[in-house]
Parts: structure tokens; C-alpha cells; sequence
């Protein structure tokens, strides 16, 4: 009998941790992130901590409206979504709150997270130079300001100002120069363009490829996809480290990363969620296999990043400053006549 009754005791301690993970409350995700990219990562949090992931996935603009629309009764603790520029918005507008978290900032360079604490990047995304390497010789390029010169004229493809990545690099360059000298590299580039512009990165790095156009700018994470899925695309499209000069300020860095939102009911769950995306533990599922760079400087990037070196160095700037120039950008682009 005392042998059963201390068996009993004995499971009942073992099944108490477990009824509280099965209890604790459940986290709810808004993210612009593709579902299948994120879920399995989230799927694995549940497993190893009971907490479950209530997950709603939309583009960028649409979640944070929702976000917005919804006010205080939004059942959201986390927004996760993509651009520097996105993510500076939605602590402009009031849909995140602060945080005091050493983890999140240990695991977060200082550059790639808002000083005010309401959100941290949680991957890099890089925007840099590719070439033709049959048309184009890695002494010929040097800065993207450079691309702006009249002897790239006709060479040059690019994406639409009409997207968030070319946005955030003019908005870098705002940061960086301000507005009219920025005017002035937006023109340079319009008037090199070889062909219109394109609606995808990836689309741009095949017309490199093919001789459409001889060099363009695009994030690395678009040529780690096609490498997967073509190698025989490295013959033909080279990258190359934009801004490495002592004085040239360093390749343009996005990010994708997400905060605690305003109304969260469940603050402290969605914070040692957002701390454990931004562990060791996580970030390789975060980012191997999107080709994104893992924004904790303590973790390994995917094999096919280190294939074509990531010893760069990035801009200096601040995202959040960044961020905050996307609606100069915008405005810019359009007087430039850069669509």
C-alpha cells in the first residue's frame, strides 16, 4: 500500500508541471509572414512548452490595419511582420507597447531593434549589387550610389518603387544623404534603366542572367531560392557587397521581426515567445530554408549563405531611423519618376 500511495504521489508531482504548460494561456500571432514558413516553427514552441499558437496571417499592410481597426479588443499579443518600415509604422501609430527585455536585447544588435523597446528584428534581410560575371567585373562596381553613373546607362534593372524593399533602401539612403542628394541617385538609376522595372526579385536576377540587363539590385534571400532550386544560376548571376569602402556606409540591411502589441492579453507569454524566436534555439528554424540571415550574431547562417560569403559589412544606421524616412522615400521615388 505505502508503495502505491508513493507512486501515486510521485506521478502526481511529475503530471503537475505538465497540467500548468497545458493551461498556461495561448499566444496570439498576427504575421505577415507565410504560414508555412512560420508554423512549424511555432508547432515546435508548443511542443516544447504547452503554450499554444493562435496564428493569423496576412500581408503586411492588412495586418496592421486589422490591428489598428480592432483597437483594444484586438485578441492579438504579437505583431510579427516584414520592412523596417513596417515595423517603425506600427510603433508610430500607437500598436505596440515597451518592453524591458535583457534577452531580447542580448540576442538583437542594437542596430537591427528600436531604442524605444517595441520591437526587434528577428531576421536580415540584405539588399545588395548582383551582376552578369560574362558582362561585368566585380573592379567595375563599387557603391549603389555609383549605379546612379551615366556608364551603367541601359545596363541597369531594378524593382518597383511600388514595393517595400526598394522603399527601405531609398529610405536608407535619405538617412544616409539626405533628401536632395538621394533625388539626385533615384534619377541616376531611372535613366539607366535597361528595361521596366520588375515586380519581383527574383524575376530581376533571371534578366541578369539572361544578358537583359547587365548588374540590379535585390535581396540576398531571393538568390539563395534560386540557387536551391538551379546551382547552374551562380554560372550566371554573381553578388556583390554593395558600400564595403572606408567611407561608403555599408550594404543595406532589412529585417523582418514582429513586438508585443498594445492590447495583448497575454503580454508575458508573447514576450518569452518573441525571446525564444530570437534564441540560438530558434533562429536557424526562423531562418534556414527562407535564406534570410539569422539576426542573433551568435548563430550560423544556412550552408548556401555562407556559400557566397557574409563577411560584409552592413550599414551603421539605425532601422527605426530608416523606418522613419519610408514616407520621404515614397514621395521621393514618385517625383523622380521612379515607378
Amino acid at each position: 500500500m505505502k508503495r502505491l500511495v508513493f507512486t501515486a504521489l510521485a506521478f502526481a508531482g511529475l503530471a503537475a508541471p505538465l497540467a500548468q504548460a497545458q493551461t498556461a494561456p495561448a499566444v496570439t500571432v498576427y504575421s505577415s509572414r507565410i504560414e508555412q514558413l512560420i508554423k512549424p516553427l511555432f508547432d515546435r514552441y508548443t511542443a516544447e512548452t504547452g503554450v499554444k499558437i493562435n496564428l493569423l496571417t496576412d500581408r503586411g499592410g492588412s495586418i496592421a490595419e486589422r490591428l489598428a481597426a480592432e483597437g483594444a479588443g484586438s485578441p492579438a499579443d504579437i505583431l510579427l511582420t516584414v520592412d523596417m518600415g513596417n515595423l517603425w509604422s506600427a510603433a508610430e501609430r500607437g500598436l505596440l507597447r515597451k518592453i524591458d527585455s535583457p534577452t531580447l536585447n542580448n540576442n538583437v544588435p542594437p542596430n537591427f531593434r528600436d531604442p524605444g523597446n517595441q520591437w526587434w528584428g528577428l531576421s536580415r534581410r540584405e539588399r545588395t549589387i548582383f551582376f552578369n560575371p560574362e558582362k561585368v567585373k566585380p573592379a567595375q562596381l563599387s557603391t549603389y550610389e555609383d549605379l546612379a553613373d551615366p556608364k551603367w546607362k541601359g545596363k541597369l534593372c531594378l524593382r518597383t518603387g511600388k514595393q517595400t524593399y526598394t522603399q527601405s533602401l531609398v529610405a536608407m539612403l535619405i538617412a544616409k544623404h539626405g533628401e536632395a542628394r538621394t533625388e539626385q541617385i533615384v534619377r541616376g538609376w531611372v535613366s539607366n534603366l535597361a528595361t521596366d522595372v520588375f515586380t519581383n526579385d527574383a524575376s530581376l536576377l533571371q534578366a541578369i542572367g539572361a544578358g537583359q540587363c547587365e548588374v540590379g539590385i535585390a535581396n540576398t534571400y531571393y538568390y539563395g531560392r534560386l540557387v536551391s532550386s538551379n546551382a547552374g544560376i551562380k554560372d550566371k548571376v554573381h553578388l556583390f557587397w554593395a558600400n564595403q569602402g572606408a567611407n561608403e556606409g555599408g550594404a543595406h540591411v532589412n529585417l523582418s521581426g514582429g513586438g508585443v502589441t498594445r492590447h495583448a492579453k497575454n503580454p508575458a507569454g508573447a514576450q518569452k515567445l518573441l525571446e525564444w524566436l530570437s534564441s540560438e534555439a530558434a533562429q536557424n528554424g526562423y531562418t534556414h530554408g527562407t535564406f534570410e540571415s539569422p539576426v542573433n550574431p551568435k548563430v550560423e547562417p544556412d550552408a548556401i549563405i555562407k556559400a557566397w560569403g557574409t563577411s560584409f559589412k552592413p550599414s551603421p544606421l539605425n532601422a527605426a531611423d530608416i523606418g522613419s524616412k519610408q514616407a520621404d522615400a515614397i514621395r521621393l521615388l514618385d517625383r523622380a519618376g521612379y515607378r
